[in-house]
């Protein structure tokens, strides 16, 4: 066994998928991919938002739209990345949204939204994507998820019956697919600091009240959550499926 960094951690050239990659932590995520070498390609529901933030790479990448509640439009976006690259090596699940409502007054279409978008939107990717892996007999795939999926908070039901899903989702794919050489874990955040949230973040009561629950006493930003992305990705995690790595901060520690 060679323990190089490019044996252990490499990318080069590896094509990952990320879904959400139109903004926040999708498109982080996607650049820093680029970074380390992959081939990333962006997907999302807007070609106008793919073509406006696929500007800055410093070597166009593949952009494909779909909406990810819709299977026919999710196979179509990835039969369009199959047949340019011939092969798909990871997919990182990124895009979501959320509706924060108490119980009483929580509107049900609102919660089907997430739900679809959230749950259902990561199984057709997944469905759609091991179709290529099981072929070719390799792949990673990476949920991105929330603390949220563990703990439980007032006015997050749809959220986090989401997350939670999405992990036992996570879990049951990795049973199914580990013997066919598809690694499947998940990536749970704590709050992370996006242009989606920054406002209600930097609201003093919220800040403040997640800073004192956070052992490592700042918020999450964005790009902490490339470096584990990568490492699931990445031949290092060989023998890694089925986990939910949280990336918290110590959050769910203590």
């Amino acid at each position: 066994m060679r323990y190089t960094l490019e044996d252990m951690y490499g990318l080069q050239g590896r094509v990952c998928v990320v879904s959400g990659a139109g903004r926040g932590i999708g498109l982080e995520i996607a650049q820093g991919l680029t970074a380390l070498g992959a081939q990333a390609v962006l997907l999302d529901i807007s070609a106008e938002l793919l073509a406006q933030v696929a500007g800055p790479f410093a070597s166009p990448p593949l952009t494909v739209a779909a909406d990810i509640t819709n299977e026919a439009e999710v196979q179509q976006a990835i039969r369009t990345v199959f047949e340019k690259y011939g092969r798909i090596d990871g997919l990182v699940n990124c895009a979501g949204i959320t509706h924060i409502q108490p119980l009483q007054e929580f509107d049900i279409a609102s919660f089907r939204r997430v739900v679809d978008i959230n749950l259902t939107g990561a199984m057709i990717c997944c469905k759609a994507v091991s179709e290529v892996m099981l072929a070719q007999g390799s792949g990673r795939i990476v949920n991105i998820s929330s603390v949220r999926g563990l703990q439980g908070k007032a006015g997050y039901s749809a959220y986090a019956a989401s997350k939670g899903g999405m992990n036992t989702l996570t879990r049951s794919l990795a049973v199914e697919l580990a013997p066919h050489g598809i690694n499947v874990n998940g990536v749970a955040p704590i709050f992370t600091v996006t242009d989606i949230n920054r406002q209600a973040l930097e609201q003093k009561d919220l800040h403040d009240w997640v800073i004192s629950r956070l052992p490592k006493g700042r918020l999450c930003e964005k790009h902490l959550l490339v470096g584990p992305v990568a490492f699931l990705l990445s031949p290092c995690s060989e023998f890694v499926t089925g986990d939910i790595l949280y990336v918290d901060g110590g959050w769910t520690a203590g």
